[in-house]
């Protein structure tokens, strides 16, 4: 048997007619950047996030970085994060001159400690020109927004939540990217709403930050070829948003399916004995976790992973080396032992398929092949 990381193909036979319809009205309508179904997506993502305003832009990362843009985060600022996520998180940090502020994660949950932030507030408070937070909703479960809110109330600092991996996630029923100042989403094709393609969001409640948005987003261009500031070329494509609207649809029964399989592989796992063995996923009381990954915990990491590999099960490491660690950022002065829990979670972690098209017998015989890996 063969069990892919992500089978892509499998969801797209299910839309495949209406996906081509949508395609076909864009193809007819030659209007490829932005316009009316941009326009359309937009709503329906604000309304879905419960948000007033969304924004469509070419990728995940670019809206990070437009975000960071509409709060002027430049040269020689800092911006606090987490070194356990993908790199356009600090990237985007990088991208305009500013240096991320890197706080360690919650173990459990692996996403930014708010225990770390506040001690991390209190030491540089004041000696560093502090511009930001953005925490990460990592494999598609909420991090502590309460604290973290709290905090960045009490140091009068905006919030920018990197929910690329998190979309139609809720922490104690408020969704994902609504709770900060401004939410970022990935469309990225394996993100839970993948397009065909690069593709993001930025969500906010703010309408001179939306408006903005949507002026940095073409050059810094309004009127057209009036330009008051400097901005970036990063529109969403008409197909994308066509492709997306179509998947929107889908989405919340796609999650359920996820969970649905992340509570089976739990339930096959503790059966099996494995749950002494290997760290399973911690879905927090008050968040929902909509599975983006089902990232698991063992000693011998790699050696499992070649295991699978080998009995043609996809597997993946989100990832292997954390952000302080990186060449581009030694100039930041970060060393090994910084960060121990973010060190130990890439060292560590392992994530397995999860997809919605999942089918048990897939799901036993992944836990079969780890109990054999153990025995």
């Amino acid at each position: 048997m063969r069990v892919p990381l992500l089978d892509l193909k499998l969801q797209y036979a299910s839309i495949k007619e209406e996906v081509k319809r949508a395609i076909e009205e864009v193809l007819e309508s030659q209007q490829f950047i932005l316009g009316e179904k941009v326009s359309q997506l937009e709503k329906a993502i604000a309304s879905y996030s419960r948000t007033k305003f969304a924004v469509g832009v070419a990728s995940g990362s670019d809206a990070i970085l437009l975000s960071f843009m509409v709060l002027n985060v430049g040269y020689g600022d800092r911006v606090i994060t987490t070194p356990y996520t993908f790199f356009a998180t600090a990237g985007s940090i990088s991208r305009l001159g500013a240096l991320p502020l890197f706080v360690d994660i919650d173990p459990e949950t692996y996403n930014l400690s708010s225990q770390r932030l506040e001690e991390c507030l209190l030491k540089y408070s004041g000696k560093e020109k502090i511009k930001a937070i953005i925490p990460v909703h990592l494999y598609g479960q909420c991090a502590d927004m309460d604290s973290i809110l709290s905090l960045a109330r009490e140091y009068n600092l905006p919030v920018v939540e990197d929910a690329a991996q998190a979309i139609g996630a809720e922490y104690k029923g408020r969704k994902a990217g609504s709770m900060g100042d401004l939410g970022c989403f990935s469309f990225f094709p394996s993100k839970n709403l993948g397009g065909f393609g690069d593709g993001g969001m930025i969500i906010t409640n703010n309408s001179v930050w939306a408006e903005k948005l949507e002026i940095l987003r073409v050059h810094g261009s309004k009127p057209k070829y009036h330009h008051k500031v400097i901005g970036v070329n990063s529109r969403l494509d008409a197909l994308q948003a066509a492709v997306l609207l179509v998947k929107l649809k889908y989405l919340d029964q796609w999650t359920e399916k996820r969970r649905r399989n992340a509570d089976y592989y739990r339930s096959r796992f503790q059966i099996a004995g494995l749950d002494e063995l290997i760290g399973l996923p911690k879905e927090v009381e008050g968040n929902f976790h909509i599975y983006n990954q089902f990232v698991i915990r063992v000693k011998k990491r790699n050696e499992l992973q070649n295991f699978l590999n080998q009995a043609g099960i996809g597997t993946e490491i989100y990832y292997p080396i954390p952000l302080h660690l990186q060449e581009c950022y030694r100039h930041l002065g970060y060393k090994k032992g910084d960060f121990p829990e973010a060190e130990k979670a890439a060292e560590e972690t392992l994530a397995l398929p999860i997809y919605p098209e999942l089918t048990p017998a897939q799901q036993d015989y992944v836990v079969e092949k780890i109990k054999e890996f153990f025995s």
